[in-house]
């Protein structure tokens, strides 16, 4: 909460059309993607992220911390969520050989075979909403906005960042 030190001051109408601007196009770009995917694929977003991380890390295992950072949840969704996808065959829980407290999730044949089909659908719907209505200059700009905003981010939680960096690792 701002104190009289730090209150901020009011955005301008120039700023509260590009926020309101951005919360609008983001939510509602992030409902139409999910229920796109949903619709063609079966995988939610959700699914989907945790699938694509997987996918992408070294023998498509990642421990559970990195996995929570990689997707940015709270440990309780996570848990709850991978749950799901275990009794739908599409990841596996293992325990950690390096640490008995821990577990790591693997991908299964079957989550990487729906990952890998949705992947087309997933591009088409990012194409269609959003990167072909941009110019490439606005791409460029959108680039520079978003790696903005994401160092301001991880320099305000320098302890996620610490995490984030040490969990890679399996």
């Amino acid at each position: 909460m701002a104190t009289n030190a730090t209150r901020a001051r009011a955005l301008s109408a120039r700023e509260e059309r590009a926020w309101d601007g951005y919360r609008r196009m983001q939510s509602l770009l992030s409902s139409q993607l999910n229920r796109q995917l949903i619709q063609e694929t079966g995988l939610s977003h959700a699914d989907y992220a945790i699938l694509s991380a997987l996918l992408a890390a070294p023998d498509h295992r990642l421990r559970g911390l990195a996995l929570r950072c990689e997707v940015q949840w709270e440990k309780s969704r996570l848990s709850h969520h991978l749950g799901r996808m275990q009794t739908r065959g599409l990841v596996l829980r293992e325990d950690c050989v390096e640490d008995s407290r821990g577990a790591v999730f693997r991908l299964t044949e079957a989550g990487r075979a729906a990952v890998e089909a949705a992947s087309d659908d997933r591009v088409a719907a990012v194409r269609t909403y959003l990167l072909d209505l941009l110019t490439p200059d606005q791409l460029d700009a959108l680039s520079e906005i978003s790696g903005a905003v994401l160092a301001r981010l991880a320099q305000d939680d320098p302890h996620r960042r610490a995490v984030a960096e040490l969990a890679r690792g399996v």
